[in-house]
């Protein structure tokens, strides 16, 4: 973590530091505002918890100079993403933060202001957690909990042969936004607006929790895209014993990702394998097709379908225009 002017940490204790910064965002009465060894979490009656979590490392998942509003911000929506392609709403979290050396007050207070955001925009509460000192890079944990009214959420292997395949929203940009903000990639050539949007897909990711409702009605097999849209589709139809014929001019990309693939094509494979997506992937029976895209418009979530399940076990196939099948070096993104 880069310095940053401000007061150190060294004169705070732990429990001034939580205090201060955390117990402000527990504002759900089982947290018992972080002064108890443990939270209570209460599930209304009828509804069904599911339970997520995700960790990102300073180096691996964001930049360490990235704006520390922004990673707190992220942290918590890589989980409210995996939550949504379960159909679940958001209820709580939990928080777990190791901080490095030379760490400030005013990163962490800018930090907390992140999570304070998106704890109100997204009716996320902090339920407790842990902050400690590591020889490593910052790390971050989160433990998500979501509510859906039933026990029957779209898994990973639900999907069968003659499903529709969709994604919400625009896949790549998050992966050419890194090399965007890292100055990789020959993107330096983009225009100015393009850069941005790329750039602040990377940083700040748009989880599809509006979509959760139309993913637990219509959703035969569902799950975020988070490695890369190739490597998590695989995933999706290992799971479910099945393969696919994706449609690779049917892969929605936004303005910017086709400006940056028209300046070098390899930008193509980046954009879909690369991950930092966040968006959603689902299986949807053939006749609820227009069902499941008339509920995701009034949701305000934008759907494409890209392929069909079909039956069989081999890897799927991605078919240009022509017909030919186009082979990717790699499916994902892997941390081994």
């Amino acid at each position: 973590m880069p310095a940053i002017p401000g007061a150190s940490m060294a004169s705070l204790t732990e429990d001034q530091l939580i205090s201060r910064y955390f117990a402000p965002l527990a504002t759900d009465n089982g947290a018992r505002g972080l002064t108890d060894d443990a939270a209570t979490l209460s599930v209304p009656e009828g509804q069904h918890l599911v339970v997520t979590t995700d960790a990102l490392v300073a180096g691996v998942h964001f930049l360490p100079d990235d704006p520390p509003d922004l990673i707190a911000r992220k942290s918590l929506r890589v989980n409210l993403s995996d939550l949504a392609a379960k159909g679940a709403t958001p209820h709580a979290y939990t928080l777990c933060l190791a901080l490095p050396e030379g760490w400030r007050e005013e990163w962490l207070a800018r930090f907390a202001e992140g999570l304070r955001q998106d704890g109100g925009e997204f009716g996320f509460a902090l339920l407790g957690g842990d902050t400690v000192k590591t020889p490593g890079p910052l790390t971050i944990a989160v433990n998500a909990f979501g509510l859906t009214p039933t026990d029957r959420i779209p898994r990973r292997d639900g999907a069968r042969p003659g499903d529709s395949l969709y994604v919400s929203g625009t896949i790549g940009d998050g992966a050419l936004g890194l090399l965007t903000r890292t100055g990789q990639g020959g993107l330096t050539d983009l225009a100015a607006e393009d850069r941005d949007y790329l750039i602040r897909r990377y940083l700040l990711p748009q989880p599809r929790t509006g979509l959760a409702a139309a993913v637990l009605t219509h959703a035969s097999a569902s799950m975020d895209i988070s490695d890369g849209f190739v490597g998590d589709l695989s995933k999706l139809l290992r799971a479910s014993k099945v393969s696919a014929d994706v449609e690779l001019e049917a892969v929605p990309l936004s303005e910017a990702a086709r400006h940056a693939c028209a300046l070098d094509a390899a930008h193509f494979e980046r954009a879909l394998t690369g991950g930092d997506d966040y968006e959603i992937l689902c299986a949807v029976p053939l006749g609820e097709g227009s069902a499941f895209e008339g509920m995701a418009r009034a949701l305000g979530v934008t759907v494409t379908r890209v392929g069909t399940v079909t039956s069989g076990s081999e890897p799927p196939r991605f078919l240009e225009g022509d017909g030919r099948e186009r082979k990717f070096g790699r499916g994902s993104f892997s941390h081994f």
